[in-house]
């Protein structure tokens, strides 16, 4: 029996079913046109560097509901039990909903793998599209600050289509609804109290909407020393400005440079779990990185690539979770794992050619498994 919450992020472009997807990826099924070319876009990488990674399950239209069953099946017999979804309002409507709204809402079994949303509010950019991601990776195409407006439209789109689904993960009764970007947040807001105010609006709707409250999660997308360097606070202030109620990491990157050796990325882990303790009145919980290399995305080389992240050493790290959630007193055992399916950032579960089922394997013994 599991007694943790593994929650794992899912990225949801993995499906054919948005048209406006194709700018990015115009053969028509999503990302896996990156993953399914990456070997052949690698003409200008070192001769020494192999990608060539490949789904078992295959290039599936993770909108499809029978798609979807099958992997709420395995994700739950291994111990995922959480499903982070990354959600995008972009052009004043979502993009790349069709995962979650067509997948895995659609899905017969989705009672047996909880969901909650993370808000992707980061401006697009052409990263995604390997013939312009060389050149122009994080130029703008459309931008995901939102006005007052625009947030309290999505308050009661986010509460009436997902909060009041019976399968939507809470803490305490209290849904839980993910951050991305908290600086592009305050932007739109115009100013911190501003940014509070709406936040604070928030939570006053999940309540008249029949909630005990809401659990407020940011994640820290930048090293909290950058934060403070480009944008002149430092990210603790800002969580506790806010009133959020816990924090996580998306990517081990925010504070290790993800290249070398995964065992240092362990390391480095650990450290910044002993950092979090040292912050008064910061509520963290602990997150895994599978791995980096975001090569399929692009055609020159990119030399930020993890190494030697096997799955027996992808299960030492999520001991090291455990060991942090067993020893602190948490409102829920959540371990946040990056991720379910990042194939072009080379950090996903999901079963390869390279390891089978071995990171999926590496949980269940962990989390799962008596002898755990």
């Amino acid at each position: 029996m599991n007694n943790y919450d593994i929650a794992a992020f899912i990225w949801p472009a993995y499906t054919g079913n948005d048209d406006r997807a194709r700018m990015f990826w115009r053969e028509g099924y999503g990302e896996w046109q990156s993953v399914q070319n990456a070997k052949k876009n690698s003409a200008l990488k070192p001769k020494d560097y192999v990608w060539d990674r490949r789904p078992l399950w295959g290039y599936v239209n993770e909108a499809d509901p029978r798609v979807m069953e099958m992997e709420i099946e395995c994700a739950k017999e291994h111990g995922v039990n959480v499903f982070i979804y990354d959600w995008y309002w972009y052009d004043d409507r979502p993009f790349l909903a069709n995962c979650l709204e067509e997948g895995y809402l659609k899905a017969r079994n989705n009672d047996l793998v909880k969901f909650y949303i993370m808000w992707s509010n980061h401006d697009a950019p052409h990263v995604w599209n390997i013939d312009l991601s060389d050149e122009i990776p994080y130029e703008t195409i459309w931008r995901a600050d939102v006005d007052r407006d625009i947030f309290n439209k999505l308050v009661d789109l986010w509460i009436e289509r997902y909060f009041t689904h019976p399968s939507y993960y809470k803490i305490d009764g209290c849904p839980v609804f993910m951050m991305y970007d908290v600086l592009n947040f305050v932007k739109g807001m115009g100013s911190v109290e501003k940014a509070r105010e709406a936040l604070e609006h928030f939570r006053q709707r999940v309540c008249e909407s029949g909630f005990p409250g809401l659990h407020l999660q940011c994640v820290m997308t930048e090293h909290k020393d950058r934060v403070v360097k480009r944008h002149g606070m430092d990210f603790a202030d800002l969580y506790r400005a806010l009133g959020f109620d816990s924090l996580t990491e998306y990517q081990w990157k925010v504070f290790n440079e993800m290249r070398g050796d995964y065992l240092d990325s362990i390391r480095a882990a650990k450290e910044n779990y002993n950092e979090m303790d040292k912050l008064d009145g910061i509520l963290y919980f602990p997150q895994v990185s599978v791995g980096w290399d975001n090569n399929p995305r692009f055609k020159n080389f990119m030399p930020s690539v993890i190494k030697n992240n096997t799955p027996k050493n992808v299960e030492l790290a999520m001991r090291q979770a455990k060991t942090f959630v067993d020893t602190h007193s948490l409102p829920a055992p959540l371990v946040i794992v990056n991720s379910w399916n990042e194939w072009t950032e080379t950090s996903y579960l999901e079963p390869d050619n390279l390891n089978g089922y071995g990171y999926l394997e590496a949980i269940k013994r962990v989390f799962v498994d008596k002898n755990g």
